[in-house]
């Protein structure tokens, strides 16, 4: 097993911290503004997130034998990486098609709430990011 110092460890939680933080802003925004139907583009956002969260876990598994899984933890920080690019394109569609439904009919303020949740949602993938280059950051110093 890879001994880590404490610097490591740190940054890591507080990645995986700053994650969970912003799921909970996302949830309290949805229930603030009483949002129950979501657009498609939300819930791949979502999914986009569950995935993270499962490689995430995986990747922390691993990180005890960091040597012996540098090739693996690397695949899964690249995934998620990966993962937040697209949800970084799927936000900018969702955003772009709600606007497209709403300005026509005036309905500003649903634009509004529905542009801050997308926002918060890709927050959260932004997050996952973070956690991923602390993880890739952590097998470059203990390979």
């Amino acid at each position: 097993m890879s001994r880590f110092d404490r610097g490591d460890i740190r940054h890591l939680i507080t990645a995986m911290d700053d994650v969970i933080d912003q799921i909970q802003k996302t949830a309290k925004l949805i229930d603030l503004f009483g949002v129950r139907n979501f657009e498609p583009e939300m819930c791949s956002m979502a999914d986009t997130i569950v995935q993270s969260a499962k490689l995430t876990q995986e990747a922390v598994s691993l990180i005890g034998s960091v040597k012996s899984n540098a090739t693996h933890l690397s695949t899964l920080a690249e995934k998620i990486s990966t993962l937040e690019g697209q949800a970084d394109e799927i936000h900018d569609v969702g955003l772009r098609n709600v606007y497209q439904l709403i300005a026509p009919n005036s309905e500003l303020m649903d634009f509004v709430v529905k542009s801050k949740i997308y926002a918060s949602l890709e927050d959260v993938v932004d997050r996952f990011g973070d956690v991923a280059n602390e993880i890739y950051g952590i097998v470059v110093e203990h390979v």
